[in-house]
């Protein structure tokens, strides 16, 4: 039995508004709010001291590696990593081994999950270029949608085939995911840098080699299909401030078509490949400080719509491979929160616009069903923040890689405590209890 907390005298942040109050959680859930509630005999009493108080963090794009690459990460250890965070729900991405592109491969991750997982979590079903029929026998409750490479991944994932995709936009019955980079133009680049270094090619040529351009065509190949079908698309991991011209600002329930960014592509730029290297080598491509910003500044005024990790774990031996051998990605979950509140501290975004990115909008935007918002009568996944300055350190990493590539910084915050389904899971120094994340539930 879950024990009643009340948090007192918390700052709360919540669907575009700061205010101090009370917040009960009482049978997993969000029982009461307001002001100077009164402690029940059987309650645990918090006093947030004034902190803040916010909505667990749903992080629509990770890769948690199981099944088949459980070496680097698995759904134990990645979302403890993420409760450590302030991640209280995780979306998995499909590519693994075997990928997810039936309903089978799905209903198993759920199997693997259960009794495992420390966030609530939901499962993509990914697109090959021969399971259009799985997409369309797709139970829309079952995921939170299907996700389409349009550019290079693993196995047969890639969806090259034009009648394919086209079919796929048309009969998807959920929304649709894209990673979007051109493959012809990426191996075009990587075969001049190849004549030129061989296989050793320096890191920082990352972002030529998977280039602006091949973000740019794919990400308007997939909205015009969005366009011509109706489609409800969602681009991930947007990285160049001239993708941001294909998307239109405003509150996220009246688009049909969405983008992402990940914290990784605001807080990192070219000139961290010198001393990075592979540990920040991902696709697509952290590019210019001029990208930086402008996606800063398209977050602030909601031309995008998420902020994502898109947490994706290696091991320190596979990054330390030459550049046509080291693998793309990197573990961001534990620490994603509070390198987003640091945009805070520096006048770039506001807290409620913060929680609005990484809780409320990817809620919205998968029709989660009582979860990414404060409100009574929710699931009761929160997160206490301490403003106390910790800086990140290898041995704190909790993800499997053991790694962070935020090692050495500052951060001006903390995460002080996490309750997943109102239970306490993170005390701020440690995991506490027993995993106890539910399967996501869709709205629709």
């Amino acid at each position: 039995m879950t024990p009643n907390t009340l948090i007192v005298n918390a700052r709360l942040v919540n669907e575009g508004q700061e205010f101090v109050g009370d917040l009960r959680i009482a049978n997993g859930r969000i029982a009461q709010m307001g002001a100077e509630l009164t402690a029940h005999i059987e309650d645990r009493v918090i006093d947030a001291a004034g902190r803040r108080l916010l909505p667990g963090m749903v992080d629509d794009q990770v890769h948690f590696r199981e099944p088949g690459l459980e070496h680097k990460g698995d759904m134990a250890t990645e979302s403890a990593a993420a409760v450590a965070g302030g991640l209280t729900t995780f979306m998995d991405m499909p590519n693994t081994s075997p990928p997810t592109l039936d309903a089978a491969a799905l209903e198993d991750k759920f199997r693997r999950a259960a009794g495992r997982a420390w966030g609530n979590h939901g499962f993509y079903l990914g697109a090959s270029n021969d399971n259009l029929e799985a997409i369309r026998n797709l139970d829309p409750k079952t995921a939170p949608g299907v996700k389409v490479f349009m550019g290079a991944s693993t196995g047969n994932m890639q969806v090259d085939n034009p009648q394919t995709l086209d079919g796929i936009f048309r009969d998807v019955p959920t929304p649709i995911i894209t990673h979007c980079e051109d493959t012809p133009m990426i191996e075009a680049n990587l075969a001049v840098y190849r004549a030129r270094y061989g296989d050793d090619i320096p890191a920082e040529c990352h972002p030529d080699i998977r280039s602006r351009e091949a973000c740019f065509k794919s990400t308007e190949l997939a909205i015009s299909l969005a366009r011509r079908h109706g489609t409800r698309l969602h681009v991930l991991h947007v990285s160049t401030a001239e993708e941001l011209a294909l998307f239109a600002p405003g509150p996220i329930g009246g688009k049909k078509i969405t983008a992402e960014t990940c914290i990784h592509y605001l807080r990192f730029d070219r000139s961290d490949y010198a001393r990075l290297g592979h540990l920040i080598k991902c696709n697509p491509a952290i590019k210019d400080a001029s990208d930086r910003e402008a996606l800063i500044h398209a977050l602030a005024e909601d031309v995008i719509d998420v902020l994502a990790t898109d947490h994706a774990p290696h091991t320190l031996e596979e990054k330390s491979k030459p550049y046509t051998q080291a693998p793309s990605g990197l573990p961001l979950v534990q620490y994603a929160l509070v390198a987003a509140l640091e945009l805070v501290r520096e006048g770039r975004l506001t807290n409620a616009q913060v929680v609005h990115k990484f809780a409320h909008a990817p809620s919205i935007l998968f029709d989660v069903k009582e979860r990414g918002f404060l409100r009574e009568g929710y699931w009761a996944d929160l997160v206490l923040i301490d403003d106390v300055p910790m800086t990140v350190q290898r041995d704190d990493v909790l993800s499997k890689c053991g790694w962070s590539p935020f090692e050495g910084t500052t951060f001006h915050s903390r995460i002080a405590s996490t309750w997943v389904n109102g239970q306490l899971a993170w005390d701020g120094h440690m995991l506490v209890g027993l995993p106890n994340g539910m399967r996501l539930e869709f709205d629709r």
